[in-house]
């Protein structure tokens, strides 16, 4: 139990919820690095048992470790419970189970900790064992223990990263090659980079579970998925990615998760996933094919990125067994892991509110007083144009404009009186501008 030291000897038990890919890995590594693992925690690592639905598609593992009882096994003799079977149920009973009779969880469950987060760490809190998620943001990537532990005595003011592998491999085939959303995702998912149901990846779904508990843990504050703005990549076309490339920048879908101060001085939090043109000059925009990768800022570290492969099997079950190796150091000394923070409790700003960048492109008739009619609407909504360029074709003109920052509200409501003239035949593409000084 916590705050009790293991006896001299005694093996640290691990329930293990699932046999994926990830928990393949996971008995793979128990198994191969036993004798590592040992020397690493203090004590021996057994692995007590492995709930499955279907046992018979396991021949690879002992059939003595497989059960189709997850809670009968998650309420024996274990000291830790590993879950990587995903979902919120049954997950979310099994290790609030776990987490209340004292056992510590080890989960990369990013939509569990997503929408439940709060009561796993007050289950954990009540009874005083630990909590690890490190598998559940950027796989292999040591990211969310810096930000939990590293960076405990900084000011965080702003994470912004590419946290979905699927879609950054889309994207950069786009980039690449000029091809439009379906050939590339064609592509991605004949390599097996996009699942066959690829919706949670492409319309920004796991993005923001990641967002949620990245922001959670930056800025001290519950953020769930529901508070964050998604937007997926399906609208994202071969001009739009052309576009960005004339203008020196390349398109990313971005979690971006900051701290934003009000005129009044009045702090909150804004969490949001969109795609975004970022200059080729920022570190993001090299994190090619499905790798990721997350830029944090703050006052005292400054800037730093975080940067390796954010999936997998392998890299996934790296990081669980990190993980697994801290909980089970503090069983055998009887000490405990960080708990939550979230004192700060502040508000999250609603995407409307929240300052940001346009790119506009827009189709208009080739006549005189185009540029001023459409400036005009700017100024209306007090929205300041950065950058314009337009080219003149045979019946008509592209106008391309990119703003300095101003609220969403007001740049969506541009965008639609825009979309409203009568010199303006359409609004091609519409694209949020970062990683630049506005």
């Amino acid at each position: 139990m916590p705050g009790q030291k293991l006896p001299d000897g005694k093996p640290i038990r691990v329930a293990l919820l699932g046999c994926g890919t990830v928990g393949a890995e996971v008995v793979r590594l128990l198994t191969d690095q036993a004798a590592d693992l040992t020397a690493r925690v203090g004590a021996p690592v057994e692995l007590a048992g492995i709930a499955v639905r279907k046992p018979n598609k396991h021949r690879e593992v002992p059939a003595e470790l497989l059960t189709t009882d997850a809670a009968g096994l998650v309420a024996s003799d274990v000291d830790v419970v590993v879950e990587v079977i995903g979902g919120i149920e049954p997950a979310r009973t099994l290790l609030l189970d776990a987490l209340r009779a004292g056992k510590s969880v080890v989960t990369a469950n990013k939509a569990l900790l997503a929408e439940h987060s709060g009561a796993l760490f007050e289950a954990a809190d009540a009874s005083g064992a630990d909590l690890y998620f490190e598998a559940a943001v950027a796989g292999a990537i040591p990211l969310l223990r810096p930000l939990r532990e590293s960076l405990a005595g900084d000011r965080i003011t702003r994470v912004m990263g590419i946290v979905n592998g699927t879609t950054n491999y889309i994207l950069s085939g786009m980039d690449a090659t000029g091809a439009g959303y379906g050939e590339a995702l064609e592509e991605a998912s004949r390599l097996g980079y996009a699942e066959a149901d690829p919706t949670a990846d492409v319309d920004g779904f796991d993005a923001a579970s990641k967002a949620a508990i990245l922001a959670s843990l930056a800025f001290h504050t519950r953020v769930t998925a529901a508070d964050v703005h998604r937007e997926g990549i399906a609208a994202v076309t071969a001009a739009d990615v052309a576009a960005a490339k004339g203008l020196g920048r390349t398109v990313k879908l971005l979690a971006i998760c900051e701290r934003v101060t009000s005129a009044s001085g009045e702090e909150s939090v804004s969490a949001r996933v969109h795609p975004a043109m970022i200059p080729r000059s920022h570190p993001l925009a090299g994190v090619g094919g499905a790798f990721n990768a997350v830029f944090v800022e703050a006052d005292a570290a400054g800037e730093m990125m975080f940067y390796g492969k954010g999936a997998g099997g392998a890299p996934t079950a790296s990081a669980v067994l990190g993980d697994l190796v801290a909980v089970a150091r503090n069983r055998v000394v009887a000490g405990r892991g960080p708990r939550e923070s979230a004192y700060a409790a502040l508000p999250v700003r609603p995407m409307g509110q929240t300052p940001t960048r346009y790119h506009i492109s827009l189709d208009v008739a080739d006549k005189p007083g185009v540029l001023a009619q459409v400036a005009a609407v700017f100024a209306d909504h007090g929205v300041s144009i950065a950058a314009v360029r337009q080219e003149v074709r045979v019946a008509d003109a592209s106008l391309v404009v990119v703003t300095h920052a101003a609220t969403d509200a007001a740049l969506r409501s541009t965008v639609d009186k825009i979309a409203g003239l009568p010199v303006v035949r359409e609004v091609v593409s519409v694209m949020r501008v970062e990683g630049e000084e506005s």
